[in-house]
C-alpha cells in the first residue's frame, strides 16, 4: 500500500510511535510518505520506501496565526493526487483528521481517499472537551473510514465524550521494537550517569504538566534520603525550571542530572534501576513501556492507560498520582532488593515482547488498513 501519515514531529509519544509505525511498515514493504510542518524527531536519514512531505506555510499579515489545517489540507491533496496514496493515517482528530476530510472533499466524487485516525489522547481528554473544539472533534471521528485508540481507557473516554459507536474504535495499542529497546546497558555511559556506583532513577517526558515532574524530585528527594541514587531527567518542556528549582529547594545538588532532549532515549533507559511515572493523565504511556522493555522496573500512577500495561507486583507498582510517600517507599523496596528488582525487570520485559513488540502490533494496523480499503 501507498500510506500518508500525519503527526505532531516534535518530542512526545504520539510522534514517536507514527514515526516508528511509518518505518515499521516500510520494512514490511509498503511505501510511507510523512507529510508533516517538520521532518518527524526520530525519523533518521535515508529509508527505502520512505518519503517526507512538508506541509508549507506562508507568513502572511493578514493571519495573526497561520492557518496551519488548511496548508495541511492542501499538502495531503497533493500528495494523494502525486503519489496516488490509497490512504491517509491521521495522528490526533484534530486538526490533522479535520484537514484529511478538507482534502477529500477537495479532490471530489472521483477519488475516495480513506482515512484512517489514532486517538492518542489530549485530542480526546482535553482539547476536544472545549466547546470550541468538541463538535469539530467529533464530526472528525466520525468522518473517519477507521478508527483506533492506544487504550481502552482512551476508548472509553471517546464513547463518553463524543457520543460515538464503541465498536467503530479498535484499540490497537502502542508498541516498540524489543530488539532495540532492551535491557543491555552499556557500561561506559552508566559510569557517566552514575560515576559512584549510585542506583540510577529514571524519568523521561515532554516535561508538561500533567507529567508532574516536581513529584518526581520529591519521590526521589525520599529515595535518596534510604540509599545512594541519582535522578536523571531527560526531555524538556514548560516545567523543566519548576523541576530543576524543587531539587535546588530540596538540596540534591549533584545528585540530580538533566540531560534534554534525546533521540536514542534506549541507550540511557537501560542503564536505569528504576522509572517513575507520577502523571495525573496517561492515555497509555509510552516512557514506561519503553523502561520496561530495557528490563527497567516501573513505578507510576493509576492514571488513564497506565494499568493496562504496567502490572501491579509483576513489572513494577502502581498508586495515586498524588502518594508520593508510597511511590518512594515502592522505589527504596525495589533498590535496595536486587532480587525484587531482577523479577520486576523479568516481568516488564516479559510482558512487553508478549503484547507489545512491533511484530505482535504491525499486524494490527496492517488489518485495519486493509479492512477500510477494502470497503465500498
Amino acid at each position: 500500500m501507498k500510506i500518508g501519515i500525519t503527526c505532531y514531529p516534535t518530542y512526545g509519544g504520539s510522534g514517536a510511535v507514527a514515526t516508528a509505525l511509518g518505518l515499521a511498515l516500510a520494512e514490511r514493504g509498503h511505501e510511507i510518505h510523512f507529510i508533516t510542518y517538520d521532518q518527524p524527531f526520530r525519523l533518521p536519514g535515508f529509508k527505502e520506501r520512505v518519503f517526507y512531505h512538508e506541509v508549507e506555510m506562508e507568513d502572511y499579515p493578514l493571519f495573526e496565526h497561520p492557518p496551519y489545517s488548511l496548508a495541511l489540507a492542501v499538502a495531503l491533496h497533493d500528495a494523494v493526487k502525486r503519489e496516488g496514496l490509497d490512504l491517509v493515517h491521521m495522528h490526533y482528530a484534530i486538526p490533522h483528521a479535520a484537514s484529511a476530510f478538507l482534502a477529500r472533499e477537495m479532490l471530489g466524487e472521483g477519488r475516495d481517499l480513506k482515512i484512517v485516525t489514532t486517538l492518542h489522547g489530549t485530542d480526546i481528554t482535553l482539547l476536544g472537551l472545549h466547546p470550541s473544539f468538541h463538535e469539530i472533534t467529533r464530526f472528525s471521528i466520525l468522518q473517519s473510514d477507521g478508527l483506533s485508540a492506544v487504550s481502552s481507557f482512551l476508548r472509553d473516554e471517546t464513547v463518553c465524550n463524543f457520543s460515538v459507536p464503541r465498536d467503530g474504535i479498535e484499540v490497537i495499542p502502542n508498541f516498540l521494537d524489543t530488539d532495540l529497546w532492551r535491557p543491555e546497558p552499556d557500561l561506559n555511559r552508566l559510569s557517566m550517569l552514575a560515576p559512584h556506583g549510585e542506583k540510577v532513577v529514571m524519568h523521561v517526558s515532554n516535561f508538561r504538566p500533567v507529567k508532574q515532574v516536581h513529584h518526581v524530585v520529591e519521590i526521589f528527594a525520599k529515595i535518596s534520603q534510604a540509599t545512594s541514587a541519582r535522578l536523571v531527567l531527560i526531555g524538556d518542556g514548560p516545567e523543566r525550571p519548576r523541576a530543576l528549582q524543587r531539587a535546588r529547594d530540596l538540596g540534591l545538588g549533584d545528585k540530580v542530572l538533566f540531560l534534554g532532549k534525546h533521540v536514542a532515549v534506549e541507550e540511557l533507559l537501560a542503564c536505569a534501576n528504576l522509572f517513575l511515572l507520577p502523571s495525573a493523565s496517561e492515555s497509555f504511556g509510552l516512557a514506561a513501556l519503553e523502561a520496561m522493555a530495557c528490563g527497567v522496573p516501573v513505578v507510576a500512577s493509576t492514571a488513564g492507560g497506565i494499568p493496562e500495561l504496567v502490572q501491579n507486583n509483576v513489572s513494577g507498582y502502581l498508586f495515586p498520582s498524588d502518594a508520593i510517600d508510597e511511590m518512594a517507599e515502592a522505589g527504596i523496596r525495589i533498590l535496595t532488593d536486587e532480587a525484587l528488582e531482577e523479577r520486576l525487570s523479568l516481568g516488564g520485559r516479559e510482558a512487553t515482547t508478549r503484547r507489545f513488540d512491533k511484530e505482535i502490533v504491525i499486524p494490527e494496523y496492517e488489518a485495519l488498513y486493509e479492512s477500510v480499503t477494502s470497503s465500498t
